[in-house]
């Protein structure tokens, strides 16, 4: 009966010759295991005719689930990171669930986890307290592509009712960003997340609009970077590629221009960034712009130096 549920997994569907060939059972056998899972709470699909056949569908309850020891060891793991944060939205759901997994898990699984456990710091993660409930409803109307109407908390205090058209949620440093056309506004907009309540799914479908960025991570970057004035800046450093991109990230463009070494392009609102990525990655440089930039470098280091 697994090795079925395994099979069944899948989510596609199965004739029932081929998946009573595929277990080796006559369809009689098959269809009494197919009944002992609706019984333990497996909402499996049945078709009859010549090209009857089963599918497993999604249930309103969660069955047992049946999954091998890397996949078990992987959403314990998974459990501990989001339980850890202090900030995720999940927090205690997290908790919840990683103390019935590992309850259940055989002795050989639980120490594979306790290892991680025991050897494995995080440091602490701050940011506003997101609902979870609230993610969720977010995530369902961007998947289902459904309208939505919420109560957004501007930075003034002032409070708006919006109905908006969600695309894509997205995590940008500690903070939840929704992406969604604003139907008020007639415009796409980013909205933070923690400064919304009152989510409804509405149940008015609607068809996904082109959005004006490569995608919805990059969407809200420009809008951050739109809210406060910054300066282009470009420099080389005397490092490969990977060292320094691994510093930079999503901050800024970094291009080979030679062996071992890279030229990096940003947009900043302070020139104390540049000063961060030149000391995590700690090789030479040159050829800095703008001139401003090449100055406010020359004086932090006399600063560092203790000749400030």
């Amino acid at each position: 009966m697994l090795r079925l549920l395994s099979l069944l997994q899948t989510h596609r569907y199965w004739t029932g010759p081929e998946l009573a060939g595929r277990l080796d059972v006559s369809e009689r056998t098959l269809r009494r295991d197919v009944d002992r899972l609706r019984v333990l709470g497996y909402p499996v699909d049945a078709t009859r005719g010549a090209a009857g056949g089963y599918q497993l569908q999604a249930g309103a309850s969660l069955p047992p689930l049946l999954v091998a020891d890397d996949e078990a060891v992987a959403i314990a793991v998974g459990l501990q990171a989001s339980a850890g944060t202090g900030a995720s939205a999940f927090d205690d759901a997290a908790v919840r669930a990683l103390s019935k997994i590992v309850q259940v898990m055989p002795p050989r699984l639980r120490r594979r986890v306790k290892a991680l456990q025991d050897y494995t710091d995080r440091g602490p993660m701050y940011g506003p307290s997101i609902d979870a409930v609230l993610l969720s409803v977010l995530a369902q109307t961007c998947r289902d592509d459904e309208r939505l109407e919420l109560v957004y908390h501007r930075a003034d205090g002032e409070r708006t009712r919006r109905t908006v058209e969600p695309h894509r949620l997205v995590s940008r440093g500690r903070r939840w960003y929704l992406v969604a056309y604003d139907l008020q506004r007639g415009d796409w907009r980013s909205f933070r997340v923690d400064r919304m309540s009152e989510p409804r799914a509405t149940g008015v479908r609607f068809r996904q609009r082109e959005l004006p960025a490569p995608d919805a991570a990059t969407f809200v970057s420009e809008k951050i970077a739109a809210l406060r004035p910054t300066t282009d800046v470009s420099f080389v450093v005397h490092a490969p590629v990977e060292q320094v991109a691994a510093v930079v990230r999503w901050w800024g463009t970094v291009e080979p221009v030679g062996d071992d070494r890279c030229c990096v392009t940003m947009s900043v609102d302070t020139f104390d960034w540049v000063v961060f990525v030149l000391a995590s990655v700690g090789a030479p440089y040159e050829q800095v712009q703008p001139p401003a930039l090449a100055e406010h470098l020359r004086r932090t280091g006399e600063l560092l130096a203790g000749r400030g």
